[in-house]
């Protein structure tokens, strides 16, 4: 079966199971956003470019969740390994856990650095249905790059190859997507272009450590500045959002725990002790675009997870809301005497 005879058969069988889907997660799951049998995000296509794996994978989990359709996108597929190296998780199995959260779940390999790729995924969203109401731009794929080539070395230290990579990778990427994507959105009646980095902008106007990552960390809050100009005679709305210190698939190997016992990572890093799970983060974006006032209350604004939580009224979780940070800014910055536990 080839891909686009797939994607129907996929529409088609979801319709079909979608109720019962949707009553068990409803049962299943806490503080999600519920609005109704077909939730808040029934008949909206969304694409979540990157979604492999953390934030980008439970971003999309959880706009299906609310309803919509999710076009996910990454370089990791079961049959082909990117430059990451990770193969535990993948763009189809994503798909799968946006349909089986009560969404429509569509992988389509793709490199968002290529644009002929893009511009193919483009095509291939207008020709089904004309318009895309929700843009997340989570692309990243550069932390095998951070301890070997930015973390504790000067900009002139790290190779020159590796920081244009992360520049490509952090930058680059978010520009093409957003440049091909844009005039597909706009088609929408309320178009939402999320763009997801690390650190508000009120955090990072400190120094991110090397000027490669500063750059590729701050450029999609610029991204969302300025396309909120433009997108705001459209009615729609960008916005920069960021996770705090985030239990990603990979943080979680690194440390050698799971999600179920990372609390045991503590004792290697104090801080890890304000971590979030993904799905932080991807309850206040789906809570965000099932907003109408989106536009007025966001527009071109820089956010984390824990301010959309407790705009919200979302949890994490394990039910908690960590501010990491608040943490990071009075504590390791500030030098203020309080625990993890009291940004909890």
């Amino acid at each position: 079966m080839d891909a686009m005879a797939n994607e129907k058969s996929t529409i088609r069988n979801t319709k079909s199971t979608q109720n019962s889907q949707n009553s068990q997660s409803t049962q299943n799951t806490r503080n999600t956003i519920q609005a109704g049998p077909a939730g808040p995000l029934a008949g909206r296509i969304a694409l979540v470019a990157g979604a492999t794996r953390g934030a980008g994978r439970a971003q999309a989990v959880e706009l299906g969740r609310a309803g919509a359709t999710v076009y996910v996108t990454g370089r990791t597929t079961r049959a082909r390994a990117r430059e990451v190296g990770r193969t535990s998780e993948t763009i189809e199995e994503t798909a799968e856990l946006v349909t089986a959260a009560g969404g429509t779940g569509i992988a389509v390999p793709t490199d968002h650095l290529d644009e002929a790729q893009v511009r193919a995924l483009v095509e291939r969203i207008d020709s089904r249905y004309g318009r895309l109401d929700i843009l997340v731009n989570d692309l990243w794929g550069g932390e095998h790059l951070l301890v070997s080539s930015v973390f504790g070395k000067k900009s002139w230290e790290t190779p020159l190859a590796d920081g244009l990579r992360i520049l490509e990778l952090g930058a680059r990427s978010h520009v093409i997507t957003a440049a091909l994507l844009l005039p597909l959105l706009i088609r929408s009646d309320a178009p939402l272009h999320v763009e997801v980095t690390d650190g508000t902008a009120h955090f990072n106007r400190r120094y991110r450590e090397n000027i490669y990552y500063d750059l590729a960390k701050n450029a999609p809050i610029r991204l969302a500045f300025g396309l909120g100009q433009e997108l705001a005679p459209y009615g729609g709305a960008a916005v920069a959002v960021s996770p705090g210190f985030l239990r990603s698939e990979q943080m979680l190997t690194h440390f050698g725990v799971s999600e179920e016992n990372w609390r045991d990572a503590v004792a290697q890093e104090p801080s890890f002790a304000i971590a979030e799970s993904p799905y932080y983060l991807a309850r206040g974006v789906a809570a965000l675009a099932a907003d109408q006032d989106r536009a007025e209350r966001w527009n071109g604004k820089s956010t984390s997870s824990a301010e959309l939580a407790r705009a919200y009224g979302v949890t994490d979780v394990d039910g908690s809301r960590p501010d990491a940070w608040a943490y990071f800014e009075d504590v390791t910055y500030g030098g203020k005497q309080a625990s993890a536990e009291d940004y909890r």
